[in-house]
């Protein structure tokens, strides 16, 4: 996976809590709250995360941490991978989110996934014109929450050209 403003993609590991811990003092409050549903990142969170899924850290041209990605079968339905997204406010609009989409989603599709499913805030405008853009996407409303579902297939996401 390419981009310019990114120097490499890390596979994340438990020793690699300070990186993530550093990435998220990168992101603000509002975009925590977004993502995480609260203003600071667990331990616990962070080792459930290593456990149910495949994950990178992104790190910019400083080499500090910029973007976080995951995927992974979470849920109990056959084809269906979670997908986790999280790009520091200042590297926001650049294009990265949808860089490692692609590259999360080619990712799972191997493993064997059909359909993405990310579960965040009705408000979350960003992911939502991001999944959006990617292709054809079916919302199910939790409460203020949406479980929005992308078809790999569909989407054109695992038929790239190489």
């Amino acid at each position: 996976m390419r981009h310019p403003a990114l120097a490499a993609l890390r596979w994340v590991t438990a020793e690699d809590f300070p990186l993530v811990d550093a990435f998220h003092q990168r992101c603000g409050p509002t975009s925590l709250l977004r993502r995480w549903g609260c203003r600071h990142l667990p331990h616990r969170t962070l080792v459930r995360l290593l456990s149910h899924t495949e994950r990178w850290l992104g790190l910019g041209t400083d080499n500090e941490p910029v973007t976080l990605v995951c995927t992974g079968p979470v849920s109990r339905e056959p084809g269906v991978f979670d997908l986790g997204l999280q790009v520091a406010d200042d590297h926001q609009l650049r294009g990265i989110g949808t860089a490692l989409v692609r590259h999360a989603a080619e990712h799972a599709h191997i493993r064997g996934a059909h359909t993405l499913s990310a579960y965040t805030e009705a408000s979350n405008q960003p992911m939502l014109r991001l999944l959006h853009r990617l292709g054809s996407v079916r919302h199910t409303r939790h409460g203020s929450h949406l479980d929005v579902r992308l078809h790999l297939a569909a989407s054109g996401l695992t038929h790239r050209p190489p």
